[in-house]
């Protein structure tokens, strides 16, 4: 990198997955000759980044701000690299970025998963630069010259979990060095394991029920509609969409449902392979269908294959679930209720979704297809944050898009006009410990 771009350049890490991936990217940036920094603001963070030099961050939030205008001006800071673009940290530090020029690389789970990561600079998801429009994205595709092929790097889920348990444990083992972190997920660590124990605990009926039904629908095909769950703790839900929580998801596309869906069709709701478990959602949907006259026809499958249930559905509907990308592929109408980069005409429904289960639209087969080249080009990496070749194939393919991007000229405020008061030496402010 530092061959092709000449400046020296200076790299500071802000949060990411629990994953080796951060430390070996920044191994490989400094291997380059680039200066990489990092900030800690839990115990998580700490130990997932095994480089030395980290400086672990443990004021209020309140004083994030003017600490972290300190630390980009003192460490003459020209790129910042961040995992997830709605966490309390990252918006401060996008805020100060954008204010200053400093280059921003904002990666999140790949938009066509499970071989690709997300890498954007300016803002992902419903924050993305990517063209909204099929005459954007049939311009943007034209100047795509060549698709590479993507190696296969699925797999790793169950070592993510492990990894996130790990991170939790660290989070709450070492919280009085971090007394005022604020924490991006809503509910406890504590609370999230007592679900996961749970769910752990219903796995093999809920995987027996999953097997009979999804032989079910193979078998009788009957008409079905597939809505599958995301996560409440999940950005996309909290910030791009107009739920508060699935719950509140499930029972307005059920009330729909209800009203407006052929009478032989059925519902078939999908949980989220990731999701802690703290909700009930086979019990909420039996209460929730009773008072709608729905009997049975509403299926909740915690498992099953997910592409033999979009390939046989009659039709998906998401918050802005990337599932939508992957029905799209198997040409399914697909009906998105919340902000999202595939929402656009020709290949969404674009009415309400009461007209949706009588008036589905299958996508254009031409229009997706260069949207899905221009979201490779432009936002995705071959690669996964937790298989081994994975890691490598993603920090390869990150080094190749930061040696292409343009090279930050940023203009590095002084300290005094993020941080007035007496600060550091005063004791208000954050106390610091570099390691």
């Amino acid at each position: 990198m530092a061959a092709s771009v000449g400046a020296k350049r200076s790299f500071l890490f802000l949060q990411g997955l629990a994953t080796p991936f951060w430390t070996r990217l920044g191994d490989a940036i400094a291997e380059r000759g680039h200066a990489v920094h990092r900030i800690n603001v839990s115990g998580g963070d700490r130990l997932f980044w095994r480089r030395p030099g980290a400086v672990d961050y443990r004021g209020k939030f309140a004083n994030w701000r003017n600490f972290l205008g300190t630390f980009l001006h003192d460490q003459s800071v020209t790129d910042i690299v961040l995992f997830g673009d709605c966490r309390p940290y990252h918006r401060v530090a996008l805020d100060l970025a954008r204010s200053r020029g400093i280059a921003t690389h904002i990666f999140e789970e790949g938009y066509f998963r499970p071989d690709w990561i997300t890498l954007e600079r300016s803002g992902t998801n419903a924050f993305s630069s990517l063209p909204r429009t099929a005459e954007a994205i049939y311009a943007a595709d034209e100047a795509i010259k060549n698709e590479s092929p993507a190696a296969t790097v699925s797999g790793g889920v169950a070592l993510r979990v492990r990894l996130e348990i790990a991170n939790q444990i660290a989070t709450m083992a070492l919280a009085p060095f971090y007394p005022h972190y604020r924490r991006h997920r809503p509910r406890h660590p504590l609370v999230e394991m007592c679900g996961w124990l749970n769910r752990l605990a219903r796995r093999p009926s809920e995987r027996r029920y999953a097997e009979n039904l999804s032989q079910y629908l193979g078998e009788t095909r009957p008409s079905y509609f597939l809505l599958p769950l995301q996560l409440d703790a999940d950005y996309q839900i909290r910030s791009h969409s107009p739920f508060s929580s699935m719950a509140e998801v499930m029972r307005s596309v059920l009330e729909s449902f209800a009203r407006s869906a052929p009478t032989e069709s059925l519902l078939v709701v999908k949980v989220h392979p990731l999701d802690n478990g703290l909700v009930n959602y086979r019990k909420l949907a039996d209460e929730m269908a009773a008072p709608l006259g729905l009997g049975d026809r509403v299926k909740i499958i915690d498992g099953g294959h997910l592409p033999t249930l979009l390939s046989g559905c009659e039709g998906v509907i998401v918050v802005n679930s990337t599932t939508a990308l992957s029905a799209l592929h198997h040409q399914r109408p697909v009906a998105v209720l919340g902000n999202a980069i595939f929402n656009l005409p020709g290949l969404v429904f674009q009415g309400p979704l009461d007209a949706f289960w009588q008036k589905k639209t299958e996508p254009d087969r031409a229009l997706f297809a260069a949207f899905r080249r221009v979201v490779l080009a432009g936002a995705q990496i071959n690669g996964s944050f937790f298989t081994e070749a994975g890691i490598e194939l993603a920090i390869q393919g990150t080094l190749d898009r930061l040696r292409a991007a343009p090279v930050p000229q940023p203009v590095l405020a002084q300290p005094k006009a993020e941080l007035p008061a007496p600060a550091l030496a005063a004791g208000k402010a954050p106390a610091l410990i570099r390691r």
